[in-house]
């Protein structure tokens, strides 16, 4: 089988992908790459040429972008049953990719003191922080996972993007995001990731830092 190598640092969306790789349940290894110079360095540019983390290289085969790894990993290991089904492709697709453009795009822009004039909005793909919020909050009401019934890599991806912004003050706390994280959050996958990541941090050098 091929080796699967996630390329990541704990202060970052890496966490997402080893949070997919622990849902895969395959053993995988970790390189853990330091913000600065490791990142711009000749070998891990050609990996990932932008020069950021989390990469994933399975074999041969280099996937980069956090909802990339996602839905490459959920499709390259079907047993774990994290892909969609035929009936929860649509919105397995649909809110996966709301949550790597249009959810992502508005946090970030809030988060920068960024506002967008209301005679702007058509030029940005999420219109305003309170339409995306508002879909969001939609989103997560109608069934118990994003998908449907059953918990898919869409909800790895979008659940973490929930999770970080409750943290961190960047979307809204609102009662139907703090109940749909918190299905999420207590899985075992969830918490060995996070112990996983939380002991590399503490490993680190101050000056990787």
């Amino acid at each position: 089988m091929a080796e699967l190598m996630l390329y990541t640092n704990p202060m970052s969306r890496g966490r997402i992908a080893r949070l997919m790789l622990e849902e895969v349940g395959e053993p995988y290894r970790t390189k853990i790459v330091a913000f600065g110079p490791s990142m711009h360095a000749p070998d891990y540019l050609a990996i990932n040429p932008m020069g950021k983390v989390p990469a994933l290289k399975h074999g041969d085969t280099i996937v980069t972008e956090c909802a990339a790894i996602c839905a490459y990993l959920a499709d390259t290991f079907p047993k774990a049953g994290l892909a969609p089904t035929a009936e929860e492709r649509g919105a397995y697709y649909r809110w996966m990719f709301f949550a790597a453009g249009p959810l992502e795009a508005a946090v970030t822009n809030r988060s920068l003191g960024v506002e967008v004039a209301a005679d702007r909005r058509r030029m940005v793909g999420y219109g305003s922080f309170g339409a995306v919020m508002n879909t969001l909050e939609q989103a997560v009401s109608d069934n118990p996972y994003i998908a449907g019934d059953r918990f898919t890599a869409a909800d790895v991806y979008l659940g973490s993007q929930i999770g970080w912004g409750l943290q961190f003050g960047t979307i809204d706390k609102r009662p139907v995001f703090e109940a749909y994280y918190s299905r999420l959050a207590g899985r075992p996958a969830w918490q060995r990731a996070k112990s996983l990541d939380d002991a590399a941090m503490a490993d680190m050098p101050r000056t990787g830092r």
